[in-house]
């Protein structure tokens, strides 16, 4: 089941399992998102007409991340604008995650393989915060 992780209105990320199956085209983000995130399962056949996308301008405020996670179990940690900590996830080979809002902070579980997708251009060290976050192998999760 994908879940939608929020705080107040804030959405902080989108979680879409390893075993996430539905027929077409399903957005997982609203339109508003400077990161869009789509699941796509078309049949053998299936023509997708070639395209090229128009010069659109877009501005965007904040770096949002999309981690797929090849292999090996990661914690992903939560934390609001002011680099409290809310909650915490673990995610399994085949998951998806966009960030979104907030902040995050992750521990390696188990050795992983992950690609990450982001706006850029990157800004080097301009681009984030650095904060402490909990410790190690602590975790509260949602009930």
């Amino acid at each position: 089941m994908t879940e939608y992780i929020k705080h107040g209105d804030k959405l902080l990320a989108i979680i879409i399992p390893a075993d996430f199956r539905k027929p077409g085209i399903h957005f997982f983000t609203s339109n508003d998102l400077s990161q869009q995130l789509a699941y796509m399962n078309h049949p053998k056949g299936k023509i997708i007409e070639p395209h090229v996308h128009n010069p659109v301008p877009r501005e965007v405020q904040y770096t949002q991340e999309v981690l797929f996670l090849k292999k090996g179990i990661l914690r992903v940690d939560f934390y609001d604008d002011e680099q409290n900590y809310l909650e915490s996830r673990i995610l399994n080979a085949g998951d998806v995650i966009l960030l979104s809002t907030g902040g995050h902070g992750f521990e390696v579980i188990e050795e992983i393989e992950m690609i990450e997708v982001k706006q850029g251009p990157y800004a080097g060290e301009e681009d984030k915060t650095r904060f402490q976050g909990i410790q190690k192998g602590k975790k509260i999760n949602k009930d």
